[in-house]
């Protein structure tokens, strides 16, 4: 079982987090952004990974240092269980439809951050969560992961659907590309033999 756990504290956070990879989507998840809780929630569930989370922030001041950290804490818990990083596919990709709206993810832990995210919402907030925020989420995870993240709503119509659909989408990308290639299982995904 590969599994990673954080705790990260700063002055402005505190979070508790472990992910089982091999898991079977099961959930116990408080970040006091009960929007983020739920997106939070069906990523286990569409990952199949076994997730729990206990945050606080400075929610007084705004939701920006919980969000960002949270996605750094739970892409550092992604790298901490790949270990060594030999055998993964690497790299995933997923096109998930929700009603009328279409998300795409694709995903490659290949050692370099970076990320893009074109949600097409046109609203400010989606429940209790600020959808600017949604955005920081996955950079952090692309540092704390060190992989590319790369998210795009095709249409919609529904803010919530859209945001929903790219966690959906990010959640099977990241399934695919943490699961291991018994062929590959010595080797490690990179010609550079550097991750």
């Amino acid at each position: 079982m590969r599994r990673g756990v954080i705790d990260r504290r700063t002055t402005e956070t505190q979070i508790a987090l472990a992910i089982t990879l091999e898991g079977k989507g099961t959930y116990e998840v408080r970040t006091g952004i009960r929007f983020l809780d739920h997106m939070l929630e069906l990523f286990a569930r569409h990952g199949g990974f076994d997730l729990k989370i206990q945050a606080t922030g400075d929610l007084d001041v705004d939701q920006h240092h919980t969000v960002e950290d949270l996605g750094i804490a739970l892409g550092e818990a992604v790298s901490k269980a790949l270990g060594d990083r030999k055998g993964i596919n690497r790299a995933g990709y997923f096109v998930m439809p929700m009603d009328e709206t279409l998300a795409v993810a694709a995903i490659d832990l290949g050692g370099r951050p970076h990320t893009v995210v074109d949600l097409k919402t046109k609203v400010r907030i989606v429940g209790d969560l600020q959808v600017e925020l949604v955005h920081d989420f996955f950079e952090g995870f692309a540092i704390g992961a060190r992989g590319n993240v790369h998210i795009k709503v095709m249409y919609g119509r529904s803010n919530h659907h859209k945001i929903e659909a790219s966690f959906k989408a990010f959640a099977r990308a990241l399934r695919v590309a943490v699961a291991k290639d018994k062929r590959m299982a010595k080797m490690l995904p990179s010609t550079k033999g550097l991750m």
